[in-house]
């Protein structure tokens, strides 16, 4: 196993992180143990779960994944695993979170009440990368930082992240970084996949110039990439499936933008050449988000251990140059399918 560090860390990673965000929904605690159990066996050391989990959020379930990782992890030696964790975002922005009364923020009160229930639920005392998972438009950077900063000094975090962040966002925060003296975000999380380049337009260059981490989420486009989409008949159990029945508009409205028209024109086209060149669809789109330099870890999920065998097989697939360009034509010929 080749190993990545994260930003300018001390986190060794291997090239896969295993995201957890399906652990008490689609996944029960038992199959959750065997998951991790094959992660682990494997040789992932890199695990990523978040105080909101599992999703779809809910008030009832939210911190039911850490609790799940919490009761695995008491048998395991904590310092094997990076163990990484987020705060919700504020609430004022797309999405209201479940939890404290919807009136989360990312200021001293909400990470302090975050980071302790998240520790508590994962029996530890300490998490190796705790991000936000999405900006606060309304608390300064600075008031967020240095309140991170503590933390970091006091031992309860390692390092910190971003997620779901914009290059201005991570810019500022970077920059404030610098000139405070605060512990810095070493590692942005944000969705990326042979379906949404948008990170190349601009975040990509901030991470190579100011060495910082992607760790891509949703490298299979939220499955849509495994080709499942693209049969007659949709599965009842597939994710977008159950979100375009859901009477939320907003749900509605992300199920849409991973499956619609040009991304299913587009998976057509990249299951044509992954027939042409002899490898499966989920392995060359595992393979597709692991090649750029700016990535440490490739973020994947998974509701059954079953799922991780292709998924692994993509960690040792290399794209030729060939194929590279006849990936990069698709996505000339249809531009930013999820818009």
């Amino acid at each position: 196993m080749q190993y990545r560090y994260i930003g300018k860390t001390g986190l060794r990673v291997t090239p896969i992180c295993l995201g957890t965000m399906t652990f008490g929904s689609q996944a029960d605690k038992k199959e959750s143990f065997k998951i991790m159990d094959k992660a682990v066996d494997f040789g992932l050391n890199f695990f990523d779960t978040a105080e909101l989990y599992p999703v779809p959020p809910s008030a009832h379930y939210a911190g039911l994944t850490e609790e799940i990782i919490g009761d695995w992890l008491k048998d395991k030696p904590r310092d094997s695993l990076i163990i990484a964790s987020k705060v919700a975002g504020a609430a004022n922005g797309w999405f209201v979170p479940p939890i404290r009364h919807g009136l989360t923020a990312v200021d001293r009160f909400h990470i302090t009440k975050a980071l302790d229930g998240t520790l508590k639920r994962l029996g530890t005392d300490y998490i190796d990368l705790y991000q936000v998972h999405w900006p606060d438009m309304s608390v300064p950077i600075e008031e967020t930082l240095y309140v991170l900063d503590g933390f970091v000094k006091a031992g309860k975090i390692r390092y910190i992240g971003t997620s779901n962040d914009s290059a201005y966002g991570l810019t500022k925060a970077n920059e404030v970084s610098k000139f405070k003296n605060l512990a810095r975000f070493e590692s942005i999380q944000n969705n990326f996949s042979m379906l949404n380049r948008r990170f190349l337009d601009e975040l990509a260059l901030v991470c190579q110039k100011e060495d910082i981490s992607l760790l891509p989420y949703s490298p299979l486009a939220g499955g849509v990439l495994t080709g499942k989409y693209n049969q007659n008949f949709i599965p009842t159990n597939a994710r977008f499936a159950r979100y375009l029945a859901d009477p939320n508009p907003r749900v509605q409205a992300q199920a849409k933008r991973f499956v619609n028209d040009k991304t299913l024109a587009s998976v057509e086209k990249y299951l044509q050449l992954a027939k042409k060149y002899g490898v499966d669809l989920t392995a060359l789109s595992t393979a597709w988000s692991m090649k750029f330099d700016f990535v440490a870890s490739t973020i994947i999920g998974a509701s059954n251990a079953e799922q991780l065998d292709v998924i692994f097989d993509g960690l040792n697939y290399k794209i030729s140059d060939e194929l590279n360009k006849e990936l990069d034509s698709v996505h000339e010929e249809i531009l930013y399918p999820m818009g």
